[in-house]
């Protein structure tokens, strides 16, 4: 196997006083934290459609990285040559798990989807082969059904039949290589499906035809043995103005009205719950009190631009506060998919691992705080104590829901006014996440 990185060691940790750019200064995946392993917490995986095919083009200029490694792009060849470099890649970060889309993977046919489905069977056949004897693993599978023209109008939600049709095709053969890879999960990203004016869009039909093939893709991947989860990744615009998973709360919502929340989680994107205006908190949150956890895309958003910028993590706040809210929900059922780019100037090949480090240290930085938070308990006992009134008399029966409309009434005239119901103590609370993230 050809040497793609040639010059970059294997990144080992270090600790956070070590210089060298080339180490986890927080990363220690054999370090144990509130009873699992950093690596049991912290299922990392690259992105195949930002590591190994992003080269920097954007609207107003071409490309700055060479992703070529060394062969024509679009033929098979190069196809493989991005399997060894990204096993390269992940073997020399640790990293255990890895997505992409079919279309990452091999170059689609433009005029014949039976010859994009023969070359992903060759794809695939190559990444068992290569990745056999190692412990890197497929974390996600999904389908690219937003880039072809076909799709300009939606997939799921096409005004065209046959295009539903494209669709369900690319889903067909995205399942069956989730079971052939032994993925722990398939994705829903509904890039395009959504739309820009009611003035030509039959809301109710596009609604329930996405619904159908969720559906019978869940019901073929059953069929075919495949035992993972089904994930949305919620988004509220871009490239649509108006997409019709919004946020997790929306998508939640569209799963329960269909029937199909048993199957189905939330795959939560830091960038995507901002551009929601939500924070990465929240979106959590909304997914583990619906017992949708499901897996994480790991990036974040400028906050002086309006669109999904998909930044490598740095922010310790945003890391801290998502692996609070990780670890209380008891864990992922997927992993911390890197769904994220190096800025267009960062273009080396260096570059791409120093972006990789970032982000893995500023989760396992954010791990190691959150743990510090919870073990500390302030911040818990404040939660517990302000809806303590809900423990016990009337508040217990509102709690458990066996309170009527009368002994509500009757409850408020006997007091004839509320007690205070108390500081929320916010600033306080936030005093206690600097002094736990700044303490030495």
């Amino acid at each position: 196997m050809n040497q793609y990185f040639p010059n970059i060691p294997e990144i080992k940790f270090e600790g956070k006083d070590s210089k060298n750019p080339l180490s986890f200064k927080y990363y220690d995946p054999k370090r144990v934290i509130l009873g699992k392993t950093m690596e049991e917490h912290l299922p990392f995986a690259m992105a195949w459609w930002h590591n190994l095919c992003a080269n920097g083009v954007d609207m107003f200029g071409q490309g700055t990285a060479d992703k070529s490694f060394g062969v024509a792009p679009g033929t098979m060849e190069h196809a493989k040559a991005k399997v060894d470099a990204g096993i390269e890649f992940m073997k020399k970060l640790g990293i255990k798990y890895y997505c992409f889309h079919d279309v990452d993977i091999v170059p689609e046919d433009p005029d014949d989807i039976s010859e994009t489905n023969r070359r992903l069977d060759e794809i695939t056949d190559y990444i068992l082969e290569k990745t056999a004897g190692t412990d890197i693993k497929c974390l996600w599978t999904t389908c690219n059904m937003f880039g072809n023209p076909r799709f300009m109008n939606g997939a799921g939600s096409s005004n065209s039949a046959d295009v539903f049709c494209f669709a369900a095709a690319q889903a067909k053969k995205g399942i069956e290589n989730a079971v052939k890879l032994g993925a722990k999960g398939y994705v829903f990203w509904g890039g395009r499906e959504g739309y820009e004016t009611l003035l030509n869009t039959n809301m109710a039909l596009e609604e329930k035809n996405i619904a159908t093939l969720f559906r019978i893709v869940r019901d073929y991947g059953r069929s075919i043995g495949f035992k993972g989860d089904f994930y949305i990744e919620p988004k509220p615009k871009e490239p649509m103005k108006h997409q019709y998973d919004f946020d997790a709360a929306t998508a939640i919502g569209f799963l329960r009205k269909y029937g199909l929340d048993k199957d189905f989680r939330m795959n939560i994107e830091a960038n995507h719950a901002t551009l929601a205006g939500h924070t990465f908190q929240h979106e959590l949150r909304v997914s583990a009190i619906n017992n949708m956890m499901g897996s994480v895309d790991a990036n974040q958003g400028d906050m002086l631009l309006g669109w999904d910028t998909d930044q490598f993590p740095s922010n310790i706040y945003d890391t801290t506060m998502a692996m609070y809210e990780i670890v209380k929900a008891g864990g992922l059922r997927g992993g911390l998919n890197f769904d994220s780019k190096n800025r267009r100037p960062s273009n080396t090949m260096e570059d791409m691992f120093y972006a990789y480090i970032v982000g893995m240290d500023s989760f396992a930085l954010g791990l190691i705080k959150a743990a510090e938070i919870i073990e500390d308990g302030r911040i818990d006992s404040f939660v517990e104590e302000r809806y303590a009134s809900y423990n016990e008399g009337i508040g217990l029966k509102i709690r458990e829901g066996t309170v009527t409309l009368e002994e509500c009434a009757a409850h408020a005239a006997k007091l004839k006014k509320p007690a205070d119901p108390g500081s929320g103590r916010q600033e306080y609370l936030e005093g206690i996440v600097n002094n736990i993230l700044f303490r030495g």
